[in-house]
């Protein structure tokens, strides 16, 4: 008997989205999953409570594109699927050691390399072009963190991995060492199942923060999360949490690496996105003697740069303020 012709479609689809897998582990992702343009997670209506409770801090761009942020069609209505993609970024060591150095500064694991929306967009880009190639038709549009896209709930509906009680996507083959991007395209792709919450009874992430950032398991308040003030917060950081921040000048990533499903996570292997061996645990008294010149150019390519000197140094004096030998 002849396949019918929903049959033929579905089976059509069934050989692009393979073939979307196959291209998108070329060009360097790690995971590769669908879901419908449709959906409207709940985690809309939490960003919304999240908001009135001020919980954003100085990130007056969350509320200001939260209706376009709050669903997929809502920012794009002709999207018919997404396709949410993660690479890898793992460290390669432990990723607290240099919090034992107070002389030294920590950065951030993802900010030890070039940035990665650099990397991740133009791959994006390339995968686009090929989905669209082998359809024949349709349109697509790309974003890595830089637009109104909940990238983790929708993450989780397409079954990349699912948000842990530190609010962060956790993978079980990759841990908390993912960066995310999504492809909308108005091509109609058959959705993947998406991923359930495997935190169980753990709490070691809401209990290793220094500044108690998490009221309620999934629930962060960016106001007391040393990312939000060593990168976003734009004025001097509240007293009650300079000595807490440590030697910590650029993000924090205690709640990430104390994630148990880490034991299965691997080191990246994305030549583009290797950790320089400078960014490593830098003293900080060569960092506070950066003229503006200097800052520019130890920092060219890398997300640090756009927080700027002066926020920057900001962050490197009270880091040397809680060293044990300041200099």
């Amino acid at each position: 008997m002849a396949p019918t012709g929903r049959e033929s479609r579905r089976g059509a689809a069934a050989t692009l989205e393979a073939e979307i897998r196959a291209r998108a582990l070329e060009l360097g992702f790690n995971v590769c999953r669908f879901a419908r343009a449709d959906v409207a997670p709940e985690q809309g209506e939490r960003l919304h409570a999240w908001l009135r409770d001020g919980a954003h801090g100085d990130m007056d761009w969350m509320r200001e594109t939260a209706e376009r942020r709050a669903a997929p069609r809502a920012l794009w209505p002709e999207a018919a699927s997404l396709v949410m993609l993660g690479l890898n970024y793992g460290p390669d060591g432990d990723p607290l050691a240099s919090l034992t150095k107070p002389d030294c500064a920590t950065i951030s694991i993802y900010a030890r390399n070039r940035d990665y929306h650099d990397v991740i967009k133009g791959r994006l880009k390339q995968l686009a072009g090929f989905i669209l190639s082998r359809a024949g038709a349709g349109d697509a549009k790309v974003f890595v963190d830089t637009a109104p896209v909940m990238e983790k709930p929708l993450a989780q509906t397409a079954g990349v991995g699912w948000q842990g009680k530190h609010t962060n996507l956790v993978s079980r083959e990759f841990g908390s060492w993912l960066f995310l991007g999504a492809i909308f395209t108005t091509l109609r792709l058959e959705p993947d199942p998406p991923e359930h919450d495997h935190c169980g009874s753990c709490s070691q992430c809401l209990d290793v923060c220094p500044t108690a950032a998490f009221p309620a398991p999934y629930r962060l308040d960016a106001r007391r999360c040393i990312s939000y003030l060593t990168i976003e917060h734009k004025g001097p950081i509240p007293l009650e949490f300079r000595a807490k921040i440590g030697n910590r000048i650029y993000g924090c990533d205690d709640c990430l690496a104390v994630c148990p499903w880490n034991k299965y996570a691997s080191a990246g292997r994305e030549g583009k996105l290797a950790a320089r061996a400078e960014f490593g645990s830098p003293p900080l008294a060569e960092l506070a003697r950066l003229d503006d010149t200097a800052f520019r150019a130890l920092f060219a390519g890398s997300p640090i740069k756009r927080i700027g000197r002066d926020r920057f140094l900001r962050n490197v004096l009270i880091a040397i303020g809680n060293s044990a030998r300041p200099e």
